[in-house]
């Protein structure tokens, strides 16, 4: 089995791998140049969108041809983190003193009621935006896509990247996420769990799920509640991210399915509380991979049949909320012909 992933590993594993690389690097070259354009017009859009060691700070990959840019302003300082629970995954930054309303940066999306509206930034962002597509050096390849309230570019006709508005968090923590780490697991490790909430979570201003239907005048100045890095950090050690990347090549060329019910951030999600469930470091040595990814898909297919994917730090935010149950039945199917030609063939991992 350990010589089937490993070989798994270097041919389509490290062949998509190669593939999001050389497409990460041609499409933020095109979103640094609109982003450079944004910041002439408006110097508080600064492009925080720069490479360290061949990684782009902020850019996530949500699938081989979707990305997320996440855009860090400045000058939070005078607002209140408030998550009171009322909107699951998300939370509200209120004026922490009605005097210093001028005092702010972003003055002009303040509410009435002391509120910084994530949806007015991102609504002057979105039209910044769309002027810098028309006059970067890229423009020719470079659409906005129109009938949403995101930022979000069509590259080459190939490519769709989100740009989103966001403000880091370090040193507090969401009163949601309180219960993190349960106290009778002995992982992750006391060191780590304070260097994570030292680390932080990121707010977010884009469309949430959780925000759709919902009538409270609130919904359009919530943001959404992120935790990127952390997650990230949760994943170093043993082979943690060799599983993800193996996971997320399974799923790119298996369980990419109408209505998209399984996304990598299931996967990654799942191999959170498939670490909780096998604290003990010598459980992520690399000969046990092959138990840790077929623990992971039975897991999967549990959720797809319960229609229910707790978030792993928010677990009142569940991630399969919107999906339709034809969709999410169908992939528990799929799943379960993957998982068990996985665990009834050795040599599976040659034809998937």
């Amino acid at each position: 089995m350990l010589y089937q992933i490993n070989k798994y590993y270097g041919e389509r594993v490290q062949t998509r791998k190669g593939h999001v690389a050389k497409t990460i690097r041609e499409v933020c070259k095109v979103v640094q140049d609109v982003l450079k354009e944004v910041e002439v017009q408006e110097p508080r859009f600064i492009s925080s969108l720069t490479e360290c060691n061949g990684r782009y700070e902020g850019l996530d990959v949500v699938s081989p041809g979707e990305f997320e840019v996440v855009l860090y302003l400045n000058q939070m300082g005078v607002f209140n983190f408030v998550d009171d629970g009322s909107l699951p995954g998300c939370a509200v930054l209120k004026l922490s003193d009605g005097r210093k309303r001028s005092m702010s940066l972003w003055v002009e999306f303040i509410t009435a009621s002391g509120y910084l509206s994530a949806r007015k930034i991102r609504s002057r962002f979105q039209t910044l935006v769309a002027q810098a597509c028309d006059k970067c050096a890229y423009r020719d390849s470079v659409k906005m896509i129109a009938d949403t309230t995101e930022v979000k570019l069509r590259i080459r006709e190939r490519y769709v990247v989100q740009i989103t508005p966001a403000f880091k968090c370090s040193g507090v923590w969401p009163r949601s996420a309180a219960h993190w780490p349960l106290p009778h697991i002995p992982w992750p490790h006391p060191n780590l769990v304070a260097e994570v909430k030292t680390e932080g979570f990121d707010l977010l201003s884009k469309e949430s799920v959780t925000l759709q239907g919902k009538q409270s005048a609130m919904e359009g100045d919530a943001w959404v509640l992120s935790f990127t890095e952390a997650e990230n950090r949760l994943l170093l050690g043993g082979c943690r991210r060799r599983c993800l990347s193996i996971l997320k090549t399974l799923r790119d060329r298996h369980l990419d399915l109408p209505g998209n019910p399984v996304t990598s951030y299931h996967m990654k999600t799942l191999l959170l509380f498939e670490c909780e469930k096998h604290p003990r470091e010598m459980e992520w040595d690399e000969a046990c991979l092959g138990d840790r990814i077929n623990g992971i898909l039975l897991q999967l297919i549990s959720c797809l049949q319960c229609r229910r994917c707790p978030h792993y730090f928010l677990p009142n935010l569940d991630l399969f909320k919107g999906k339709s149950p034809s969709a999410l039945e169908n992939a528990a199917k799929q799943v379960w012909r993957l998982t068990r030609e996985l665990l009834t063939n050795t040599r599976s991992l040659e034809k998937l």
